[in-house]
């Protein structure tokens, strides 16, 4: 924990005072160094919501003190790259990364770009509504990206801290919801999260069960293993996708005759814009979508990044700014 001069921000950007930010396991990439420059400091934390306390030249008269806004994983596309002048803002070629490339939210004060700020519906409490920053949008842009009509098959692979949001999210989109977890420990949880079926993958072979139950047009993999997202694929139905957003050191295996006969694909999918951002709220708010959290204060940080490491937390760790013990 260090101290650091309070200052203006820059022209063209906004300082927020932090109220919540949500422990992500992207936070890796600052604490272990894992980032183009490891030497360069680095605050973690790209789950913010916070209030806008200062307003800098060169700002959108939109924005202004009082505001309750949000930071994602993307702080901002630059608008002038190509990829911006093609509306795919996401993929900005110069875009800070609150956390990674830039400093984060575990401050007290954050700095940031107007295009990268999310406004948050009243009625949503800063604690649930930070790790919907990320993990929600993720997940909620990972199923459109599955493009399954309503009331199709869909499956979620891992009730962790993104699978749990996606479920919610699939069941309120009107899909029929298969959990795909290891192990019966979470099948309870799973239902009451609005699963119409669990697969159990240390004891089911998995894709034989998507197959029996009609084949899944979509599937969400969250979890981080390569060769498990593998095991999917042949429970695919016909032109159906596989959508990854679980980041695995491992490669995923594919069988190319799984993919040729069928049509089947895979596709990543990253987070998502700032717009994308405020859908994904105000969907949440709209059908009572919530992460299971567990929030601890500013003070206790490095507990709170151990905890979500040790992958104890069920299922996302808040950091809490208005406590302090």
């Amino acid at each position: 924990m260090v101290e650091r001069e309070l200052r203006d921000p820059p022209e063209g950007q906004l300082r927020l005072r932090t109220l919540a930010c949500g422990v992500c396991h992207s936070d890796v990439l600052a604490v272990e160094g894992q980032r183009a420059d490891p030497t360069q400091p680095i605050v973690p934390g790209h789950e913010v919501i916070g209030i806008i306390d200062a307003v800098a030249q060169g700002v959108d008269d939109r924005w202004r003190i009082g505001d309750r806004v949000g930071l994602g994983f993307l702080g901002g596309p630059c608008g002038q790259c190509d990829y911006c002048r093609y509306g795919d803002f996401v993929n900005c070629t110069d875009q800070p990364q609150p956390g990674t490339t830039v400093d984060g939210g575990y401050a007290e004060t954050v700095y940031a770009r107007p295009s990268g700020l999310v406004r948050i519906p009243e009625g949503f409490d800063a604690l649930t509504a930070a790790p919907l920053l990320c993990a929600g949008v993720t997940v909620f842009n990972a199923l459109r990206a599955g493009q399954a009509p309503p009331n199709s098959l869909v499956a979620v692979q891992g009730i962790g801290g993104l699978g749990h949001l996606g479920i919610q999210y699939a069941k309120r989109m009107g899909y029929r919801v298969v959990a795909v977890a290891r192990g019966k420990e979470k099948s309870s949880l799973a239902r009451d999260l609005g699963a119409d079926h669990i697969v159990d993958s240390s004891v089911e072979d998995t894709a034989e069960a998507l197959t029996a139950l009609g084949g899944a047009t979509a599937i969400v993999a969250t979890a981080a293993s390569g060769p498990s997202m593998a095991a999917l694929i042949p429970g695919l139905r016909p032109r159906g996708r596989l959508v990854v957003v679980g980041a695995s050191p491992e490669a995923i295996p594919v069988q190319t005759s799984d993919l040729i006969f069928g049509g089947r694909s895979i596709s990543g999918s990253l987070t998502g814009s700032a717009i994308d951002n405020e859908d994904n709220l105000a969907f949440a708010l709209t059908h009572q979508i919530a992460p299971m959290i567990e929030p601890l204060p500013f003070a206790e940080a490095p507990r709170a990044y151990e905890r979500m490491m040790s992958g104890r937390a069920r299922f996302r760790v808040v950091l809490d700014f208005t406590k302090t013990s």
